[in-house]
């Protein structure tokens, strides 16, 4: 392999942001020096990559170093969190996959990390973490959200979609237990709930459950916690699928004023005036309608739309669909002052929130379970939120704009899993680049995104 000498630059790309965002919160600050190349000014950096000290802390309940007791002194609480967070954003999968990092010197030096932890030591440390250490988390990870969200400039209006998904288990995992699972009947599973920001894609409220919950019965204190991080005077509207359409949901929904758009269920009575209603063509073989409705149970009656479509030769849609001879409807309920089909368009946006999940399952090791402990593995999936989110701002952030769609396992093969030579020229480390590296000038142009970038100020 060639190296081009003219090409010697610092290493990481998505480690050093991660490592400038956790230093922003709680990380204990390691000093290295650095050069870009022979000639290059020597930079101060963080872990594995140049940091920017921020202007302000946050306050000291979001620091986790210095309110979580632990029985292992040998690593710090961030450096256990960056333990396991690195793995999930390098795609490891499983915890007992980490093994491979404590033989690995020149990753641990790059990371900052003294040496990498077994599997038992980072599972006992998830258990820990979870009943000490989780709620300061958690409290950081909105902190920083907010302080993304408003950067560079503030949204008008705030989009959320709720949507969940089932994660099957194998083992005897705690609170396990069999509910909806679709692909795989009578299995135990867990039930994790997302509510997604339809503008940037960021996870702003995230829960885990049982497999047996229902979801109507766990939206509203979702969807209340979300609510309360958005801005004064700051518009929301919320888009669901049919398993948030209940009362209750929509109760919640419009004592805060927020707008929605959510699929109905069909039944019996509501497919009946369905069939009946008046619908006019809106191109492409689309039909809408909308009539007012008061479903069982509900107080008074309210808007709702209906898309009719002939019925395709490989039917794609799958939720709360009805078919009537030669046409499928989808129903939804609202309160938008939008005309039928740009309530319809405003819906199918809502492939966001789906999109994310499955990222996170495929991507983010969501359906790895590493404990048989209940509280362990909620501080776990918050933890791959996290990663999810960290990864979100680094895409906004620091890649070309091109690249800013791209999912994570191409941002590794382009950026993360590159081929290179540490070495260390009078005692400074430099990283060499392949010659040949067919993303050079994407690579360098991130790690100078990630030098100028500067973290919002804590309040």
């Amino acid at each position: 392999m060639r190296y081009g000498r003219e090409r010697l630059q610092r290493v990481w790309t998505k480690p050093s942001l991660l490592v400038r965002i956790l230093s922003h919160g709680f990380q204990r600050q390691k000093r290295h020096r650095v050069v870009h190349g022979a000639d290059a000014d020597p930079l101060r950096w963080t872990g594995p990559a140049p940091a920017v000290r921020p202007a302000a802390r946050p306050p000291a309940a979001a620091h986790p170093d210095h309110s979580l007791p632990s029985r292992n002194h040998h690593y710090s609480i961030s450096e256990s969190l960056l333990a396991l967070l690195y793995p999930i954003l390098l795609g490891l999968g499983r915890i007992e996959s980490t093994r491979l990092l404590q033989h690995n010197g020149v990753f641990q030096y790059l990371t900052g990390l003294p040496t990498y932890p077994d599997p038992q030591t980072l599972r006992r440390f998830l258990e820990r973490f979870a009943e000490a250490g989780l709620t300061d988390f958690l409290a950081l990870h909105d902190q920083l959200r907010q302080q993304f969200v408003a950067h560079p400039d503030p949204l008008s209006t705030v989009i959320f979609d709720l949507d969940s998904t089932v994660l099957t288990v194998y083992g005897h995992q705690a609170q396990a237990a069999v509910g909806f699972n679709p692909k795989k009947r009578g299995r135990p599973s867990y039930l994790p709930l997302l509510c997604v920001e339809g503008h940037t894609g960021d996870c702003w409220a995230a829960e885990y459950h049982p497999g047996n919950t229902h979801v109507a019965t766990v939206t509203v204190p979702l969807w209340e916690a979300a609510r309360a991080k958005v801005p004064v005077r700051t518009a929301v509207r919320v888009r669901a699928d049919g398993a948030f359409y209940a009362w209750e949901i929509i109760e919640a929904l419009e004592a805060q004023s927020a707008g929605y758009a959510i699929v109905a269920r069909m039944t019996r009575p509501l497919q009946q005036r369905v069939a009946g209603a008046n619908y006019h063509a809106v191109g492409g073989g689309v039909s809408v309608a909308e009539f007012a409705y008061q479903p069982q149970g509900w107080p008074g009656s309210r808007r709702f739309v209906a898309v009719r479509r002939p019925v395709p030769e490989e039917p794609s849609w799958q939720l709360s669909l009805f078919r009537l001879g030669e046409y499928v409807y989808r129903v939804i309920v609202t309160n938008l002052e939008l005309t039928p089909l740009h309530v319809w368009r405003f819906y199918n946006g809502r492939a966001v929130a789906e999109l994310v999940i499955r990222e996170m399952k495929e991507a983010y090791a969501l359906g790895k379970i590493p404990t048989s402990d209940w509280q362990a593995n909620q501080a776990y999936f918050q933890l791959v939120v996290f990663a999810y989110n960290l990864l979100n701002w680094f895409r906004r952030f620091c890649l070309p704009e091109p690249w800013q769609r791209l999912t994570l396992p191409t941002i590794r093969q382009r950026l993360l899993l590159v081929p290179g030579e540490l070495v260390r020229p009078q005692g400074r480390p430099l990283l060499k680049l392949p010659h040949s590296f067919p993303y050079q000038d994407e690579f360098l142009g991130t790690l100078r995104r990630i030098r100028h970038l500067k973290l919002p100020s804590a309040k």
